[in-house]
């Protein structure tokens, strides 16, 4: 388990972490979310151990990420500017892996094949997606407690983030590993994770499950038979209020059921519910934030 207490980091003046708290369980893949500037990369440093904390801990399993050096042995971290020593080849780079990690040589050729790279060639002569692709590879490879990934799919074409994805799913069915995955693309998040982290000015503003978290807003459509204010709605949690015409769109939250009996009890001539995805979910809790 993966656990950040209290957590503050400063470059400088600025405050980019602010007494950030977060609990990763194992066999978790947590989806990391916020607008650019909101802190993600350098929380991401932080739990790898790049960064020392200002103040707080963060600790996977009950050790330091940035002070046992054992604890580092059992982190993969994917930044998302990928660095290799100049004229590396993946050979090269695996002897590297060989003496820092739990290395395993199957796992290697298994995700050498999968990937469809030449472990001779120079990486400089890579393209944005093939590194993207070695930095994986070695990732999988080394069987990590925790799994980083920084825009993890940033220049993947889309074969490969497939299997990437299944190759994510295997290992959280056959190995006790944690996930935190950053990435601009909500949908390829809502995909593969289950719980989510979403990161504001350097503070966590909401997370938890992300099926319970997108089943708690719903979209409403509604028509009445007299004109309606938004104050008719004053007990319920609105997020947002539009009015077309005769049809008002709502997005609410709380309980399904609870808010669908309260909205019929108002004897509505139309009444649909729809869901949110991961996106719209993001953007009503900043419009949200924004707003208090």
């Amino acid at each position: 388990m993966l656990k950040i207490e209290h957590l503050s980091k400063n470059f400088g003046k600025k405050e980019v972490l602010k007494d950030l708290n977060l609990t990763v369980n194992t066999k978790s893949i947590v989806g990391l979310v916020g607008i650019n500037g909101a802190g993600k990369s350098t929380l991401l440093r932080s739990i790898a151990g790049v960064y020392a904390p200002e103040t707080g801990s963060i600790t996977l399993d009950g050790k330091s990420t940035y002070y046992d050096m054992s604890t580092k042995k059992k982190i993969a971290f994917v930044s998302d500017e990928a660095y290799f020593p100049l004229g590396s080849t993946i050979e090269s780079l695996k002897l590297f892996y060989e003496c820092m990690y739990d290395f395993d040589p199957e796992a290697y050729q298994k995700y050498l094949k999968m990937f469809e790279l030449d472990p001779k060639a120079s990486i400089a002569t890579f393209s944005k997606g093939m590194k993207r692709r070695v930095s994986l590879l070695f990732a999988l490879a080394i069987h990590p407690k925790l799994m980083l990934l920084d825009e993890a799919y940033d220049g993947l074409e889309p074969i490969a983030r497939l299997h990437f994805k299944n190759a994510l799913t295997d290992l959280l069915e056959d190995e006790d590993v944690s996930v935190i995955i950053s990435s601009h693309s909500l949908k390829e998040l809502e995909d593969i994770c289950d719980s989510f982290a979403m990161l504001e000015d350097g503070r966590i503003l909401s997370g938890g499950d992300l099926s319970e978290s997108k089943a708690n807003i719903n979209k409403y459509q509604l028509a009445f038979r007299e004109d309606r204010t938004k104050d008719d709605f004053h007990d319920l949690d609105i997020l947002q209020f539009e009015k077309e015409g005769q049809v008002y769109k709502l997005v609410i939250r709380g309980d399904a059921d609870q808010v669908e009996d309260q909205l019929r009890a108002m004897d509505p001539i139309l009444l649909n519910i729809l869901p949110v995805n991961f996106e719209e979910l993001f953007i009503y809790e900043l419009e949200r934030e924004a707003r208090s």
